[in-house]
This record gives structure tokens, C-alpha cells and sequence, in this order.
């Protein structure tokens, strides 16, 4: 970038105020003046002049002025996106600011991917309350894909899950947890339960209850699939709710590919059991994952430490054949 350009830029951050902000990250959104306006509860012209002062400090136009709506340009898709992380680090520095200042142990925003990390996400949960009983915890529960896009954008403060793209390995910094066995899963009631030994191909035709597409356990079962020749199933349920699966499981007779570690307690109880079907692929290690070259807080840092110590125990468990089980210290 030529030196006065650099300038100009540093020039109009010295100058950007929250209103600038925020009307940037809801014009982003809305992509209408006038909504914009009302959520700010500002009039229309004001708004108009918060926009054409930000444009005349950045020296370039960030929204074309169509009749129906706010289009950003490149540069204003630029400015919307960095607008919305800085809201959110305020946001964030002000609750944990006005949580410290009264006392107590800050905010820790958590994401996880379904089944067996969410157990394993407990386990740690229950430590770091023990140590710290104030904490305030915000779980989020999602697919690795949209819980990568909410760390980026600083949504979340930890994730549990895979990384989804080759970009994240610069982003991110990834330690692996634990791997993930899958078993076929069906009702107690089904009646491929009385066959002692199948191939995938028996299952063709029985209607399957599937993770969303882009998942790992979509991608798992897809190349099971794919390998023994076969076509997609006659009836498909795509949801990434481990409770939807559960109720749909005990309800019909359809056929779920799910983490063993999830389903284990299920079946021990009588309501769910497995089919005797090899599943000859495996899911990768599923990690924790934070962003890369940034200060975090000690409740991340100890949560962190937590999930790996806890990791750490349950491979140990599993090695020794004592069963799937998450030990806390």
C-alpha cells in the first residue's frame, strides 16, 4: 500500500466512532437505510449523514444506492465484516468487564458439535464450575462449519469440533481431542436387530435419519455408501439434533449412522441397539480449536486445559478396555 493511502486509512480509524459501527454492521444486514435507522432509533437524514461521513473519512463509496436496496462494494463488504468483529469485541470487553468489576469470573462462550464432543464439553463444564462457580458459560451447539465461521468472527471464544477448510490451519491453532467411532443405530424394536451379521449393502432400502450435508458424519456416511457401489437411501431426515434422532429412531424403523460414544448409554438402557454392520471408514479427530496470535483470558486458558487433561484420561480409559466413559479429576 503507497504510504499516503496507509495514511489516509490510519487517518480514518483515529476518527470512526460505535455509530459509525454499528450502522455499518446493520447496513450489512439489512441493506436498508431506513431499518437501519430505526434499530439505532435515529431519523432517516442522520443516518444518511453517518454514512456519507464515513464514506468521505474511508475516501470511497461503501454502498451502491439502488432503488430497493444498500448493495455494499467490495469495500464496504470489507468495512461491514470488520465492523461486526470490532461490535462484538466490544460487546464482549464490556460484559466481562462489568462481570469482573462486580466480583466475578468473566464469560466463556463455547461451541461444540453434536454427540460425542457435547460429552465430552460436559465433563469440562462440570470441572471449570467446580473451580470457578461464577464463570458464566454460553453454550453453542452447531456443525464444525458454522461454528468455524462464529470463531472467526469472534462469536465464540473455544470451539469443539474439525476444521471444515484448508484456510483454517493459518487462522487457528488445533489440538486434537479424541476420535470418533461410528455405529449403525437403530430402535430397539427394528427388525434387522434379530440378523446377526450384515453388509451395508442390506440397508439400501430402509430409510436413514442423516447428518446435514458439509458434516463429517454426512461425509463418513457418504463414502461407506460409495464404497460398497451403492445408491443414496429411498427416505432420508437430515438433522444435526441428537434428540430429533433419538425420538425418530424409538418412533419408525429408520437406520442412523451415529458416534458410538453418543449412543452407548441408549443402548445399554434397552431403547436403542446396534446393527452388526462394519463401518470400515472411521471419522477423523474431532479437536479444540481457538484462534491464532491473540490474548485470551485465564477461564479460556484453564477451560482449554481442562478439555485436553480430560482427553488425555479418557484415551487412557480406552486403552485399557474399561469402557467409554469421561473421567474428571
Amino acid at each position: 500500500m503507497p504510504q499516503d493511502s496507509n495514511n489516509s486509512a490510519i487517518s480514518a480509524l483515529t476518527k470512526l466512532r460505535f455509530r459509525h459501527l454499528q450502522l455499518l454492521e446493520l447496513l450489512g444486514r439489512t441493506r436498508n437505510l431506513r431499518i437501519a435507522a430505526e434499530h439505532m432509533h435515529i431519523t432517516q437524514p442522520a443516518a444518511t449523514k453517518i454514512l456519507s461521513d464515513l464514506e468521505a473519512m474511508f475516501g470511497a463509496p461503501l454502498f451502491e444506492r439502488l432503488p430497493r436496496e444498500m448493495r455494499p462494494t467490495d469495500l464496504g463488504t470489507l468495512s461491514v465484516r470488520y465492523a461486526g468483529t470490532a461490535l462484538s469485541s466490544l460487546g464482549k470487553f464490556s460484559n466481562e468487564f462489568a462481570t469482573l468489576k462486580n466480583g466475578g469470573y468473566g464469560h466463556l462462550t463455547v461451541g461444540f458439535i453434536p454427540a460425542s464432543a457435547a460429552q465430552l464439553v460436559t465433563a469440562a463444564i462440570k470441572e471449570i464450575q467446580r473451580r470457578r462457580p461464577r464463570l458464566i458459560i454460553k453454550l453453542v451447539e452447531q456443525s464444525s462449519d458454522q461454528l468455524a465461521t462464529w470463531l472467526e468472527e469472534r462469536r465464540l471464544d473455544v470451539m469443539v469440533g474439525r476444521p471444515t477448510e484448508p484456510r483454517h490451519e493459518a487462522l487457528f491453532h488445533v489440538v486434537d481431542l479424541l476420535a470418533e467411532p461410528a455405529r449403525t443405530v437403530v430402535g430397539q424394536h427394528h427388525p434387522l436387530l434379530k440378523r446377526r451379521r450384515m453388509e451395508i449393502t442390506d440397508l439400501g432400502q430402509w430409510p436413514w435419519i442423516l447428518y446435514p450435508q458439509g458434516t463429517a458424519m454426512r461425509q463418513l456416511f457418504e463414502e461407506t455408501f460409495a464404497a460398497a457401489g451403492m445408491i443414496a437411501p429411498v427416505g432420508i431426515v437430515e438433522t444435526p439434533s441428537i434428540f430429533s434422532t433419538l425420538e425418530l429412531l424409538q418412533a419408525t424403523d429408520m437406520i442412523s449412522l451415529q458416534p458410538q460414544a453418543a449412543m452407548d448409554k441408549y443402548v445399554k438402557h434397552g431403547l436403542l441397539g446396534y446393527l452388526d454392520v462394519p463401518i470400515r471408514r472411521t471419522l477423523s479427530n474431532y479437536s479444540v480449536i481457538t484462534r491464532k496470535d491473540e490474548a485470551t483470558s485465564q477461564a479460556m486458558d484453564e477451560f482449554v486445559a481442562i478439555l485436553l487433561a480430560i482427553a488425555a484420561q479418557y484415551r487412557v480409559v480406552d486403552k485399557t478396555g474399561a469402557g467409554a466413559r469421561f473421567p474428571v479429576s
